[in-house]
């Protein structure tokens, strides 16, 4: 009986026991729940696809140049590496936690050549986005303008209840060149749906340009500008139905005009304004338009219009690459349109043997004239083919010793290469600054002009009209003094890429230099980057939707700019 009633104690006791447990159990898990589980995904695991970037094209997990990622010396496995002004938009359900990363300038802009990247500054920003809140844009976070050569700062944001994250790479408001930004060891942790980036806007490809009918119609500029004595060259731009016969009333004495292809040749003698009518006829009509012809010290009367090597073939241009362009200028009807000018950039020279850049190595002749490379075996043969075909013909050169790509440049010779660029038959010259850095002795107005100068003086001497294209990144504001030193365009900014963000920061930053572009003198905010661009040997059509490729032009067009395709 006593061990009876023993057993029953014991199931008692045991019975308490596990109620207690329990009791503990769920009281505990009332009291203190457990911890939510986050999940987490690197930036450069949502696609480097996504960002937008105002120069190159940004990569996971390497810097915009395709190097480590690398911050005042530190290196860094993972993240993106960008160039503002860029950005990086992504969507949230509202449920992620924190974003976190560091950020800085990338070492890899640091040269011992030049001091340029020293310029480089710029600002991260992180915003968060709703459509339904005032303001729509609210600033997250800002790390402040940075500079290369600083370590990284952290970020460490709480993103809870944020549907749209903006991450924003800024220039700090001097222009975009050599920043190279890099968002390292970033991630966002997260409860709920993953994380999405916001794949950039896309626009179907679309035709505005209505087609032109069969009657005949005269386009392009009303007026024309030439030095007494200077070779003419202007080819009447006409639409409509061919065969077409052109005709001119009122030409000055010294020019003629070929009645099939609509070219006008000869020289002047006499200055002054000279009113001329064109007539263009088919078998649908005859159509006729007023035209001015100005004898006098301008050219270049109105933007120069036509095609440049860099922004297709950069250094693997070739002979056959610029007469390809040249021959579909023509047959695509651009020249039709006034397009004019096809121009060779650098890469054409022979790349000096020796390290004394005034001995030149072989990269001259025993006159000190410039020699051509492989690639260009007749230069006054390509001119002459291209002049056939009623247009003109560019060159380009350094006032440093070597040009950007390393080739001959024009230090020492401007007086050999002026002459040499006139006889062979070129009609423009764009000089870039480049490889001068080394020559100058400071950034003062005097050094800034001093080669521009230079290579006016030896231009002049020619018995050759060759607009002059100054190309230096728009330093000192050249606007205020490019007209000064004999230019007839002038580079205002650093090269442009196909980005929205290079465009967009390009076009729309130009009124500070708006009212110094007149006749004969134009902002030049760099070259066209519309449908199929590369920097050789292969192309890729533009990164700009169609919309902003209409954007770039229009833009272009409203600032009175240069149009070189």
């Amino acid at each position: 009986m006593k061990e009876k009633q023993k057993n029953q104690q014991r199931v008692i006791k045991l019975l308490c026991l596990v109620l207690l447990l329990s009791y503990l159990g769920c009281s505990h898990i009332s009291r203190k729940p457990a911890m939510e589980a986050f999940n987490e995904i690197w930036l450069d695991e949502l696609g480097a696809q996504y960002a937008l970037e105002g120069w190159g094209v940004t990569q996971a997990n390497k810097s915009i140049d395709g190097n480590p990622l690398t911050i005042a010396g530190q290196k860094y496995n993972r993240g993106l590496g960008t160039h503002s002004p860029g950005s990086y938009h992504i969507e949230l359900d509202g449920k992620a936690k924190r974003f976190t990363a560091m950020v800085g300038v990338d070492d890899e802009i640091i040269s011992d050549e030049y001091d340029y990247y020293k310029s480089a500054l710029i600002e991260f920003i992180i915003i968060s986005f709703d459509e339904n809140s005032k303001p729509k844009n609210r600033v997250l976070w800002k790390s402040g303008p940075m500079k290369v050569n600083e370590p990284a700062q952290k970020v460490d944001v709480n993103i809870n209840g944020v549907t749209l994250l903006k991450l924003i790479v800024s220039d700090g408001d001097n222009g975009i060149n050599y920043d190279h930004a890099d968002w390292v060891d970033a991630k966002i942790e997260y409860t709920g749906n993953r994380p999405e980036p916001v794949k950039p806007y896309v626009s179907k490809p679309y035709i505005l340009t209505p087609k032109h009918g069969p009657e005949p119609r005269i386009n392009g500029a009303k007026v024309f500008g030439v030095r007494p004595g200077s070779q003419f060259l202007f080819t009447i731009p006409a639409t409509g139905k061919r065969p077409m016969t052109f005709s001119a009333e009122g030409l000055p004495e010294g020019l003629s005009l070929d009645t099939k292809a609509g070219h006008i040749n000869g020289v002047v003698q006499k200055e002054g304004t000279y009113n001329v009518k064109l007539i263009a006829t088919n078998e649908v009509g005859e159509v006729h338009r007023d035209f001015r012809i100005i004898v006098g010290n301008t050219i270049c009367l109105t933007p120069p219009m036509g095609w440049n090597s860099w922004n297709c073939w950069a250094c693997v241009v070739t002979d056959e690459n610029i007469r390809a362009s040249a021959k579909a200028m023509v047959e695509k009807g651009l020249i039709n349109h006034g397009w004019t000018y096809i121009n060779i950039d650098d890469c054409w020279m022979i790349k000096p043997d020796s390290e004394d850049p005034m001995l030149g190595g072989e990269s001259r002749d025993e006159n000190g004239m410039p020699l051509t490379n492989e690639k260009f075996p007749d230069m006054k043969a390509l001119t002459d083919y291209i002049h056939n075909l009623g247009l003109k013909a560019g060159i380009y050169t350094s006032p440093g010793p070597y040009t950007c790509q390393g080739f001959t440049g024009s230090y020492g010779y401007e007086a050999q290469d002026a002459k040499q660029f006139a006889d062979w038959g070129f009609d423009y010259l764009k000089y870039d600054w480049c490889y001068y850095s080394r020559i100058a002795k400071d950034r003062s107005l005097e050094e800034l002009k001093k080669p521009y100068i230079l290579m006016r003086d030896e231009l002049l001497k020619q018995p050759r009209d060759i607009v002059y294209s100054l190309c230096q990144y728009g330093m000192g504001k050249v606007w205020k003094w490019g007209e000064e030193v004999g230019g007839n365009c002038w580079r205002t900014t650093g090269d442009i890429v196909d980005s929205w963000g290079s465009m967009s920061k390009i076009g729309f930053s130009q009124d500070k230099c708006s009212s110094y572009a007149k006749p004969g003198h134009w902002n030049d905010p760099d070259m066209l980057v519309v449908g199929n661009v590369g920097w050789g040997p292969s192309l890729h059509s533009s990164r700009l939707t169609p919309d902003e490729q209409y954007t770039h032009i229009s833009l272009w067009c409203l600032l009175s700019a240069p149009l070189l395709i």
